[in-house]
């Protein structure tokens, strides 16, 4: 009899039971990465595999844009196009952040947006990984003091390495505001092309905001000449390796540990003296701004 109350009360408030809209969101995003999968297994035309990701994708970005509703931040768009850049596993893009990015253009400042539960569910996703290097914690706090987030979240073919963190003052109604100078790469070494990025956690939102640091970051020649004297280290190795017919793997253990000793010294020495450059002032500006900006200051 009690089994019965329970199916009884169960339909007549079947709503604790519907789909959320965020449900239905991935339960189409995982089927159309099972549907072109499945396509590929059987050697689908690329021209068929093509239409089916550029169909799935732009449904997939209706059903955020509908979770998400339009954008209010200061001089950004209201509305955005889906952060994925692929369903496939198979290509670069696949995996990357569940949520819309808006920018008036493709070099200028961009924000993307999601939900906590989305964000949430990503991470569980990325703290089963089976590779240590993808592996991400399940909290959106500690995730969000991580190089590896913004690389998998809202980067494609580059990774993202910091120089420094801000201190940011939190804007008024925020539960997280983290701000980071860094850049994207594909190596070792310095990086002069450098980001402003800034992640804000405001009730159910989530938003991610990257712009070109202004002023660019300066040249430290102390720090410069960190990154030269290990890779003119690193380069004597790397010609040993090379005569040695690529057999002298300790010639080639050696390279790659003085690149990567190397790196870690110049980003260190940036961390310690870029705060006392004249131009650090209006970089933290910048990311202060951008943070009070996504709480609607």
């Amino acid at each position: 009899m009690r089994l019965v109350w329970a199916f009884l009360f169960a339909l007549a408030s079947g709503v604790v039971f519907a789909a959320s809209p965020e449900d239905d969101y991935i339960a189409a995003r995982d089927k159309a990465i099972s549907d072109i999968a499945a396509q590929e297994s059987s050697n689908a035309e690329v021209e068929a595999l093509d239409g089916a990701n550029t169909k799935a994708l732009a449904d997939l970005e209706k059903r955020l844009s509908a979770i998400l509703g339009p954008l209010a931040v200061k001089d950004f768009p209201a509305t955005g196009t889906i952060n994925l850049q692929s369903l496939s596993a198979s290509d670069i893009g696949f995996g990357m952040l569940d949520g819309l990015r808006y920018a008036k253009s493709d070099a200028g400042p961009s924000i993307v947006a999601t939900t906590r539960g989305l964000v949430e569910r990503w991470l569980r996703s990325k703290a089963d990984e089976d590779d240590e290097g993808l592996r991400l914690p399940a909290g959106i706090d500690e995730a969000l003091k991580l190089d590896a987030f913004y690389t998998q979240a809202i980067g494609s073919d580059a990774a993202f390495v910091k120089t420094l963190d801000f201190s940011l003052k939190k804007p008024e109604g925020a539960d997280i505001a983290v701000a980071r100078l860094g850049g994207w790469t594909q190596d070792v070494g310095p990086i002069y092309d450098q980001q402003v990025v800034v992640a804000v956690v405001k009730g159910d939102r989530v938003l991610i905001a990257e712009a070109p640091a202004s002023p660019p970051v300066p040249k430290i020649a102390a720090c410069d000449a960190l990154w030269t004297a290990a890779d003119a280290a690193a380069q004597k190795f790397q010609q040993a390796y090379q005569n040695s017919d690529l057999k002298d793997q300790q010639a080639y253990d050696s390279a790659n540990a003085a690149w990567e000793k190397g790196d870690g010294d110049y980003r260190a020495c940036m961390g310690e003296r870029l705060p006392g450059d004249p131009g650090f002032p209006a970089l933290l500006a910048e990311a202060q701004q951008l943070a009070d900006r996504m709480t609607g200051k």
